[in-house]
Parts: C-alpha cells; sequence; structure tokens
C-alpha cells in the first residue's frame, strides 16, 4: 500500500517492477546465465560447445517468450556466422526453402478459403448430414474441423469453429434445453469478469480445439511442425531413400494418429463432459433433453446456412483451385506410380511450385465473370475494377509471415548444431538407450516431446528436439524415422495449457476458461495420443517405410 505522498514500500517497489519489467531483465539475464557454455567453447576451441550456447539461449527465449519468438528465430542469421560455424548465405538460404515456401503458399490458400466463406458452407452442411442432438452435434463439430485442419492451419480452423460453436449453444441456453454458463455458486467469478462455460459448454470448445490439433497432424500443410520436420529430415538426411513427401505422409499419420486419435478423443470428453454412460446424472439429463429439441438446434442452423446464400463463383473457383493444389500435390512424385515431376524433372521440383501454382492463380481469377457482358457493350458498365479470389491487402493483414521465420530459424540451427557437432555430442550422450528395447526408445523420445511441447511452441520444440533424436538414432544404430517421425507429430499434440499450442490460446480467450479445467481434460487424449503415436512408430512405420526395420547404409 502507498502512504498519503503517494510512496510505496521498497517491496512493493521491487514487486511491481519485476512485474512490469520481467522481459527486459530476462532478456539482460539469460546470455549472462548460460554464458559459461560459451567461455568453455571458446577457451577449448570447440564449435559444439559455441552451438550449445546458441541454442540455449533460443531455447529459453522461446520458453519465456520475453522476445518475440519470431524475433529469437532470427539469432542464427547473426550468430553462426560470428562463430564461424555457417556463411551468412548458407544461413539466409533456410529462411526461404522449398519447405518455407511452401508453408506460405498453404497459409495463403487458407485465406483465401476463409476470404470467400467456404469454409463456413462446409461446416455448415456438415452439421446438418451428421444431425443435431447434442451429441450428434458434438461429433459432427469435431468431425468438421478435424477435416478442415487438414488443410489449414489448425489456429485459422479453431478461429472460424468458435463463432458456429457459440451461436449454437446460445440457442440451446434460449430454448431452455441445458445451461452453456455456470452459476455463481458453481463458479464464482469476479463482479465484471464473464461467466465460465458449463461442463457441456467446454466439451464443444475442447472438442475444435483439440480436434484442429489432431487434424493439422494429417498433411504436411496441416501446421507447421509437419514442415519444420520435413525440412530438419531432409536437410539432415539428404540421401534417405525414405522421403517425406504429401501422399506418404498422410498414409502415415491419418489412419491412426487422427482418425483413431479423433474418434478417441470424442469418446473421452462425451464421458467426462456429457454425461456417456451415466444417463442419470444432472448432464446426463440435460443431453437427454437437447436431444428430444434437436430440431431446434437445426433450424438455427439452416438460418445461418441461408444467410450465406447460393454458392458463389468465388468460392466454387477457390474450391477448385484447392483441389488443384491436392491434386499437384498428391501426383507430383506419389512413389508407387510415376508422378508429374518425374516426367518435367529437368531439375529438381520440390513442394513448393505446386502450392504457389494455385496460389498465383488466387489473385490472377476474378471473383465473377459478369464482365464478359461488356465487352459485347451491353450496358450497364463497370465502374470499378472487379475484386480477385484472393486479396493481397488481405493476406498483408491476416498472414503471420513470422511462422516463416520461425520454420528457417529451425532449419538453420539444426544445420549449425549438425555442422558444430553439437547434435552429434548430445545424440552420443543419449547412447544408454541402445540397451534399450526399441519400443522403450520410441517410447522415450514420444513422452519427451509430449511434455516439452506443453510448455513452448510446437515448431520451437519440434526444432530443438529433432536434431537430437536424430544424432540419437545414429549413436544407437536405429533407422533415425523410427525415433523422429512419431516424435514429429507429438510436438503438435498438445492439450493441456493454453500456451501449448493456438487452438487452445483461442478458445481459452474466447471463453474464459480456466487452465485448471484445460490441464484436466487434456489428460486421457495425451494418454490416446501417446498410445496411437507408439503404435505408428512401432508397428505402421514398418508397413509405410519398409526400409526403417534395419539400420540403413547412407546412414553409416
Amino acid at each position: 500500500m502507498g502512504d498519503a505522498d503517494g510512496k510505496i514500500g521498497g517491496g512493493q517497489a521491487v514487486k511491481r517492477c519485476c512485474g512490469f519489467h520481467w522481459r527486459g531483465k530476462a532478456t539482460a539475464m539469460i546470455p549472462l546465465i548460460t554464458l559459461p557454455i560459451m567461455i568453455y567453447g571458446v577457451l577449448e576451441n570447440n564449435l559444439a560447445f559455441q552451438c550449445m550456447y546458441l541454442v540455449a539461449n533460443m531455447a529459453l527465449f522461446w520458453i519465456t517468450e520475453a522476445i518475440p519468438l519470431y524475433l529469437t528465430a532470427l539469432f542464427p542469421v547473426v550468430f553462426l556466422p560470428l562463430f564461424g560455424i555457417l556463411t551468412s548465405e548458407k544461413v539466409c538460404s533456410f529462411y526461404f526453402s522449398d519447405t518455407v515456401v511452401m508453408f506460405i503458399g498453404g497459409l495463403l490458400i487458407a485465406l483465401a478459403i476463409e476470404y470467400s466463406n467456404l469454409h463456413q458452407r462446409i461446416a455448415l452442411n456438415t452439421i446438418l448430414i451428421v444431425g443435431c442432438s447434442p451429441r450428434r452435434l458434438h461429433f459432427g463439430l469435431v468431425m468438421v474441423t478435424c477435416f478442415i485442419s487438414l488443410w489449414i492451419s489448425n489456429s485459422a480452423a479453431t478461429a472460424m469453429m468458435c463463432p458456429i460453436v457459440k451461436a449454437v449453444l446460445n440457442e440451446m441456453e434460449t430454448q431452455n434445453i441445458f445451461a452453456i454458463y455456470k452459476t455463481q455458486e458453481e463458479e464464482p467469478v469476479e463482479e465484471g469478469d464473464p461467466p465460465h462455460p458449463s461442463t457441456i459448454s467446454m466439451a464443444f470448445y475442447f472438442g475444435i480445439a483439440y480436434s484442429s490439433s489432431i487434424g493439422g497432424c494429417g498433411t504436411l500443410i496441416g501446421t507447421g511442425t509437419n514442415l519444420t520436420y520435413k525440412g530438419l529430415y531432409d536437410t539432415r538426411f539428404p540421401n534417405s531413400d525414405e522421403k517425406i513427401d504429401f501422399p506418404i505422409f498422410m498414409a502415415y499419420s491419418v489412419p491412426f494418429v487422427v482418425l483413431v486419435l479423433i474418434f478417441l478423443t470424442y469418446f473421452s470428453l462425451q464421458v467426462t463432459h456429457m454425461g456417456l454412460f451415466r444417463p442419470n446424472s444432472k448432464i446426463g439429463q440435460e443431453v437427454k433433453k437437447g436431444a428430444e429439441s434437436q430440431d431446434v438446434v437445426k433450424d438455427v442452423i439452416k438460418q445461418r446456412k441461408a444467410e450465406l446464400g447460393p454458392m458463389s463463383c468465388h468460392e466454387i473457383q477457390v474450391g477448385l483451385l484447392f483441389v488443384l493444389m491436392i491434386f499437384l500435390l498428391f501426383t507430383r512424385k506419389p512413389g508407387f506410380f510415376p508422378g508429374w515431376a518425374d516426367f518435367l524433372n529437368a531439375k529438381a521440383i520440390g513442394s513448393g511450385p505446386p502450392v504457389f501454382f494455385a496460389t498465383i492463380l488466387l489473385f490472377a481469377l476474378p471473383t465473377q465473370y459478369t464482365f464478359f457482358k461488356y465487352c459485347c457493350g451491353k450496358a450497364p458498365f463497370p465502374g470499378q475494377t472487379l475484386d480477385a479470389c484472393l486479396s493481397w491487402v488481405y493476406c498483408q493483414k491476416y498472414t503471420p509471415f513470422g511462422l516463416a521465420f520461425l520454420l528457417g530459424g529451425g532449419f538453420a540451427l539444426a544445420e549449425g548444431s549438425r555442422v558444430s557437432g553439437m547434435a552429434k555430442m548430445l545424440g552420443e550422450s543419449l547412447a544408454f538407450a541402445g540397451e534399450m528395447h526399441s519400443v522403450l526408445v520410441i517410447s522415450m523420445c514420444i513422452i519427451i516431446s509430449l511434455f516439452c511441447t506443453a510448455f513452448a511452441s510446437n515448431v520451437a520444440i519440434c526444432n530443438i528436439l529433432i536434431p537430437i533424436f536424430s544424432e540419437m538414432a545414429l549413436a544407437i544404430e536405429v533407422h533415425p524415422m523410427k525415433l523422429t517421425f512419431p516424435a514429429a507429430l507429438a510436438c503438435s499434440l498438445a492439450f493441456h495449457l493454453p500456451v501449448s499450442t493456438p487452438p487452445n490460446a483461442i478458445i481459452s480467450g474466447f471463453t474464459g476458461l480456466k487452465t485448471k479445467y484445460m490441464a484436466i481434460a487434456g489428460i486421457l487424449p495425451t494418454c490416446w495420443a501417446f498410445l496411437c503415436l507408439l503404435f505408428t512408430g512401432t508397428v505402421w512405420t514398418m508397413l509405410i517405410y519398409p526400409g526403417t526395420t534395419e539400420f540403413p547404409s547412407w546412414a553409416i
């Protein structure tokens, strides 16, 4: 408390200073705390320890977010050449690699889907097909979010579904089917704060957040972590016989990590939050009442669909270009039959060109073709130019270009770790795992990834862990893909905290969910994720990549 003159005590002053200015203090203290690593590296002329100093600082800055994540990702541009590990030209090339270009193109395609409003039409039509009782509605929202998240970023999918969920739940409460907020007695809140969502409402919001994260694991463009892993693996093992292409990636991740896991997650939320197998409980009775009033909800969904009007030329074109992009990615080099890139392969064609081919067409094609009648001299004549299917101003406003820095920084950091010998040194320090059964080793990698990604950015954790697991695989003579692929997917499956992944943060901010409820709700989905990843890493890997059963000759 301050005195009459407005002064405060020394303890209070220190507390306020640390509370408001901790980022500046952390920015100065983190490099000083880790400085002994650098001093040892310089004295011993050991590049591995100098690179470790950079990695340690970037990891701490990523975890604390003392400075923006994207700025931290630019550290390699300054320090890798300064330490004599990589040249500036080599480092900067990672920030606009084929993988980064593919990621940016995927973001722009996702923005085009939002810009045309196609995503809402897909969501509403799917819900009408599935049904509008509370359980069916929950299932429909979870599945459509998972599907959309396969093709656009998980944060965009969550942000798009939140207003739809809110509109449906509000109508449920209007019709006295079930309460969507807890009472003051059930969950006290301070005056002026929004009420807390009810248990059933939490099931819907958790469902869309978790399904966005799960769906993002299904394709290369589903989340930045997948493209990060592809870039890290291709950079470290350019001679690998096992390639990470679009169709092969889907064949690896969709069956168990997406389909099985999404059903298990839906089932667990039904049990814990919607009274499944407890028909006489309060929640069970409310859900049963909702099932009897599903026609009311169906009318709401139909009304929202009617507000969209008939499908426009804009939506049709975006949908066709989206299908074209998927087709080009699938048929580029599918592996099980010759692709179009095999016939045009005077120079190696990556995944970036097909994505940006569709993206360029979005900026070239108009939203409608009524101008054809003007060519014949028929009035009324246009008074302004027609909009394209995607606006560059819209892209500038909503594209998180900083994510490209995050990916590129990770690739540069991984290459610096390899060249300096740091990743090899850390990997060899885990050589004790060579005496363990391979199932236990894969389990260890998955658990480490699941734990670490709960507290920091998914892409950042992937950039830190995958190079270490790669060198660990070489040290214990296991195929690198067996350890790294399931671990990379695990980096996207964070269910416990708002800071763990963007979908969690979005529903937390949108609804005012308390962290304790999210931490508890994520326990079962995390257990299911571990089991699905373990089965994928131990059994499914051998079917999709038969060469992983033995230590490859190219890795020696």
